[in-house]
C-alpha cells in the first residue's frame, strides 16, 4: 500500500539547550550552516518534492521564526506548554494537521533530499552504530516492524532524522497521547517515550540511510567537524567576548558542555575549555570565570 503524503510538521519549539552557548542567542534551527539555515534548508527540500503544507510548532524565541511565513507560506502554529514539556507536546499542538505526515525535527541536516509524496508505510529514519551509542536503538521483529526500543546499545540502528506516520498511526497516538497527557510521568516523556511504551499499537518501520545521509549538531564542537567555519567564527557575542577577554582566537575555546541543576531541563550556563583550563559561563548573571577545583 502506497500513501499520499498531506504535509510535514516540522518542530522548532524547544530551546536546545546542549547546543549552548549558541542557542541563547539563536533558535538552533536558524543557525546557518554550509550557507544556509537548517530550517530553511528542510523547508526547501520538503517544497522540493512536492510536500505544499508544511506546519511549523515553535515556542522558544518565537518571533524569531515568524519571517518563515512569507519567505515560505508555512503555517506556524505556537507550543505554549514547551518549557514546562517534552516534545510530545509538540505534536499534541500540531493535532488538527496530523495524517499521512512527515514529523521532522527542524535542526536535522540532510545531505541529500530524503522526502517525497508517496511512501510505502509508516517509518523512523535510522543510522547504524558501528559500536557503542547512547542513541535510541531500534530491533526489528519477524513482521517487519520495530518491536523494541532501547535508550543506548551496539551494532544497532538508531533513530535519527525525519519520521513519517500514515494516517493509522496518527490516530492511534493521539488517541493514546489525549489518555496519557495529564499522567505526571508524561509531562518529561519525548514522543518516541510514549510510542516506546505502545510498540503493539504503533507500528513504524525502519528505514536505513547511509552514515553521511543525516546530521544533528549536539553541540558547537559538533557543528564545527561538520562546518569548518565556525573554528574561526562561533557567531556567538558571548564567545566573541570571552575570546577577547583571553586574548585569543575564538578556536582556541572548545569542549563545550551544558550546565544544568539537578532536575532541570534548562541549561543554567556552560563549561568549556581554553588550554587545557576548564571555565564556567552563569546564563542567568552573563558571568564566567575559571572552573574552581573542589
Amino acid at each position: 500500500m502506497s500513501y499520499t503524503v498531506d504535509n510535514a510538521i516540522l518542530m522548532a519549539a524547544g530551546a536546545s539547550s546542549r547546543f549552548a552557548p549558541l542557542s541563547y542567542e539563536m533558535p538552533k534551527a536558524l543557525i546557518p550552516v554550509k550557507g544556509e539555515r537548517l530550517i530553511e534548508r528542510q523547508i526547501r527540500q520538503l517544497r522540493d518534492a512536492g510536500i505544499r503544507q508544511v506546519v511549523l510548532v515553535v515556542g522558544y524565541q518565537k518571533e524569531r521564526f515568524s519571517y518563515l511565513k512569507d519567505k515560505f507560506g508555512v503555517t506556524i502554529v505556537e507550543n505554549p506548554e514547551y518549557h514546562v514539556r517534552n516534545n510530545h507536546s509538540s505534536i499534541f499542538a500540531a493535532r488538527d494537521y496530523l495524517g499521512n505526515s512527515y514529523i521532522c525535527s527542524s535542526d536535522n541536516y540532510f545531505t541529500k533530499n530524503p522526502f517525497e509524496t508517496q511512501v510505502d508505510d509508516a517509518y523512523y529514519a535510522a543510522l547504524y552504530a558501528d559500536g557503542k551509542t547512547a542513541e535510541w536503538c531500534m530491533q526489528e521483529g519477524a513482521d517487519g516492524y520495530v518491536s523494541h526500543v532501547q535508550v543506548g546499545g551496539e551494532h544497532a540502528w538508531y533513530m535519527l532524522g525525519h519520521v513519517f506516520w500514515n494516517e493509522t498511526f496518527s490516530r492511534r497516538f493521539l488517541d493514546i497521547l489525549r489518555a496519557e497527557y495529564d499522567r505526571p510521568e508524561t509531562q518529561g516523556l519525548l514522543w518516541e517515550g510514549i510510542y516506546a511504551r505502545h510498540l503493539d499499537e504503533l507500528k513504524l518501520r525502519i528505514r536505513r540511510y547511509d552514515p553521511d545521509f543525516i546530521f544533528e549538531f549536539d553541540s558547537l564542537d559538533e557543528l564545527r567537524a561538520f562546518d569548518q567555519s565556525y573554528v574561526e567564527n562561533t557567531r556567538s557575542e558571548i564567545l566573541r567576548h570571552i575570546a577577547g577577554e583571553l586574548h585569543c582566537p575564538e578556536s582556541e575555546l572548545s569542549h563545550f558542555e551544558a550546565l544544568r541543576a539537578p532536575g532541570e531541563a534548562e541549561a543554567m550556563g556552560f563549561r568549556f575549555f581554553h588550554r587545557g583550563e576548564a571555565y564556567r559561563y552563569q546564563y542567568q548573571t552573563k558571568t564566567w570565570g575559571k572552573e574552581t577545583k573542589q
